[in-house]
């Protein structure tokens, strides 16, 4: 039976009440994809923004919008394209010939969570517009700044599979996402409820069960969850050792990285870490909460090398030989 240790805070049960109550109604439309349900909520919980990766047809689009209707918050759903302006993201400025002044048209980023579906199909111009956006919660039009709602959130998707008219996401819009989530096909029980669940066609209806004001409010309940010293060290020396993997004893790994994580990456997993024991009922991060998450923090924040490529490394074979380096605490 774990302790908690002394100086952990106890554990807000109506925060942890309604949470559950969302992913009972989220349960309602989506089969299986745990996985993803429960990042997605992560993400929720701490404002970090989500790149979701995998082939067409996961429910990854209806599993954002699922859970932006059991919170009570404003969708919107951007299909990027190769054609897509900057503006038909932020909005733009509109003259009135009626009293010769200009107007402002807000366009779809002023909502509480955004699908930008395919997010790899538009070029570098648009991308980079997300980048105040996702930082600084802001948008900035004809020389106005906005501030955008809270909670304010982009849950992105991109194919891996199909390459042509895509472009890569730049790094610096790539390290704005605090998870980075792979999603797999579900399993063939999963699947034969999926066909019992839609045999009729119609859509399954949810029930609004959160307000963004409640989720505010768990937010902060999970920033005050209490993390040991101990555990603070250990995601330091996780993070560093991507950067400089011969302080771990990964001499081998070296050749492999370009760059490891940045002090972002440091903040994203002791805020995700916090979370993933709040969603597990627990007033204190222990490190199997921080193994659990680190693989979605960092996998998108490790630059591998050519040679890395050519021998086949994946993020994930770094991020996992890291976590078996490092002592636990």
């Amino acid at each position: 039976m774990e302790r908690q240790p002394a100086g952990a805070q106890t554990a807000n049960v109506a925060d942890a009440a309604i949470v559950q109550e969302v992913v009972v109604e989220v349960g309602r439309r989506i089969v299986g994809q745990n996985y993803m349900i429960e990042r997605l909520l992560i993400s929720i919980l701490t404002g970090g923004h989500v790149l979701l990766e995998g082939v067409p047809g996961l429910a990854k689009t209806l599993a954002v919008r699922t859970l932006s209707e059991t919170i009570s918050t404003i969708f919107q759903r951007i299909q990027f394209t190769p054609d897509l302006l900057p503006a038909d993201i932020l909005g733009t400025q509109i003259y009135d010939q009626s009293n010769g002044k200009f107007s402002v048209k807000k366009g779809p980023i002023f909502a509480n969570i955004i699908l930008a579906d395919e997010i790899n199909r538009a070029p570098a111009k648009v991308q980079s517009a997300l980048l105040e956006a996702m930082q600084e919660k802001q948008v900035t039009i004809g020389g106005t700044t906005y501030r955008l709602d809270e909670p304010f959130l982009v849950l992105a998707t991109q194919n891996p599979i199909e390459q042509e008219g895509t472009y890569p996401l730049p790094e610096a819009q790539v390290d704005r996402f605090m998870l980075k989530l792979h999603v797999g096909y579900p399993s063939k029980d999963e699947e034969k409820e999926i066909l019992r669940r839609m045999a009729s066609g119609e859509p399954i209806p949810v029930k609004h069960v959160a307000t963004p004001e409640a989720i505010l409010a768990a937010r902060r309940h999970i920033a005050e969850l209490y993390m040991d010293d101990r555990i603070v060290d250990y995601i330091v020396d996780i993070v560093h050792a991507t950067r400089d993997p011969a302080s771990a004893n990964l001499k081998d790994l070296a050749p492999l990285i370009e760059f490891g994580g940045s002090p972002r990456a440091t903040l994203s997993l002791a805020q995700a870490s916090r979370a993933h024991a709040f969603l597990r009922n627990r007033a204190f991060v222990t490190p199997d909460d921080v193994k659990a998450i680190a693989p979605d923090v960092l996998r998108h924040r490790i630059l591998r090398t050519y040679e890395a490529e050519a021998e086949e490394v994946t993020s994930d074979m770094i991020v996992q030989r890291v976590l078996e380096a490092i002592p636990t605490p």
